[in-house]
C-alpha cells in the first residue's frame, strides 16, 4: 500500500470513529486536508439543496438572496482564519460572532450571509462541501482556523469540534471557566473531523469548528430575537455575546503565544 492510499484508508476510517477518537487519530495521521483525499463532492448532503457553492451561485441572486463578505487579516491575526458559512439568517447570530472576533484581532473573516426571507435554510451548504473560492482562499493562507455554526437545542449548549483538538480543548475550558456549558462529546454530524471540513483545510489541515445552540445564541441578543434586523444592530447584544466571543479569543490569542511563551488571559474590549 503506497502512503497515499494509506492516507485515504484513514481518513475514509475517520467517519467511523467515535469521538474524540476520530480527532487523535487524524492529528497522529498528520492529514492535511487537501492532500489526503480529493474534496469533490459526487451530490448534495442529505438535507441541502445545493451541492456545492459554484450550485448555490448558479441558482441564487449575490446581494440579494446571499451576501458574501471578505476580509483580508492583518499582522499576527493573518495567521487566523475566522468563518461563518451559515451567517445571516441561516445561523444567526454567527456572521456577527465571527466578524466581531476577527476585528478585535485582526484575523482574516469570511461570512456567507442569508438574506432570504424565510428561506435562509435553502442557502446551507455543508461544510464538507463548502468551496467557495474566496473562503478557500483565506483558509489555506491561515495556520489555525475557527468556523462558527449553529446547531439545534433549546438548551444553551456548545459542541467544540474539529481536527484541531489542543485549540478545541483550550477554547472548551475557556468558555466553561465563563460558564458558558459545553457539552462533553459530539454527535457525527456536528464533530467536525472530516479532512474535507472547511475547518480542516488551513496550512495544518486542521482547525476548530464551533456548533452553538439555538438556545445559547438567544442568549446573545435582547429577547432572545434572532431576527435579521436585530442581529445586526450591536445595540441588541448581550454581556453574554462579549463574554462568549472573549472566551474564544483568549484560547486563539494564547494558542498563537505558546510557542514563545504564555499570554495573558484575553479578557475583551469594553462594550461599545
Amino acid at each position: 500500500m503506497t502512503a497515499r492510499q494509506l492516507r485515504l484508508a484513514v481518513a475514509a476510517l475517520l467517519l467511523l470513529l467515535p469521538q474524540p477518537a476520530a480527532a487523535a487519530a487524524a492529528q497522529r495521521a498528520d492529514l492535511p486536508a487537501a492532500a489526503a483525499v480529493d474534496c469533490t463532492p459526487d451530490g448534495a448532503a442529505a438535507t441541502d439543496r445545493f451541492v456545492d457553492f459554484a450550485d448555490l451561485a448558479a441558482h441564487e441572486r449575490a446581494g440579494i438572496d446571499y451576501r458574501v463578505t471578505t476580509r483580508p487579516g492583518v499582522g499576527r491575526g493573518a495567521r487566523v482564519a475566522q468563518l461563518a458559512i451559515h451567517g445571516g439568517g441561516i445561523e444567526p447570530p454567527t456572521t456577527q460572532l465571527a466578524d466581531y472576533s476577527a476585528r478585535v484581532i485582526g484575523s482574516g473573516f469570511y461570512s456567507l450571509a442569508g438574506l432570504k426571507d424565510g428561506d435562509e435554510h435553502d442557502l446551507h451548504v455543508t461544510a464538507t462541501h463548502f468551496d467557495d473560492p474566496r473562503a478557500l482562499s483565506l483558509v489555506e493562507a491561515a495556520a489555525y482556523t475557527v468556523s462558527w455554526h449553529g446547531a439545534a437545542g433549546s438548551a444553551a449548549l456548545t459542541y467544540v469540534g474539529g481536527l484541531d483538538t489542543d485549540l478545541a480543548q483550550r477554547v472548551a475550558a475557556a468558555l466553561r471557566a465563563r460558564g458558558f456549558p459545553v457539552a462533553a462529546g459530539n454527535p457525527g454530524a456536528l464533530a467536525g473531523v472530516q479532512p474535507c471540513n472547511i475547518a480542516n483545510r488551513d496550512q495544518r489541515g486542521r482547525g476548530v469548528q464551533l456548533e452553538i445552540s439555538e438556545g445559547q445564541r438567544r442568549r446573545f441578543l435582547a429577547d432572545g430575537d434572532l431576527g435579521n434586523d436585530r442581529i445586526d444592530d450591536p445595540r441588541f447584544r448581550t454581556p453574554a455575546f462579549y463574554a462568549y466571543t472573549a472566551a474564544v479569543l483568549g484560547a486563539l490569542t494564547s494558542t498563537l503565544s505558546a510557542p514563545r511563551r504564555t499570554a495573558e488571559p484575553f479578557s475583551g474590549p469594553a462594550r461599545p
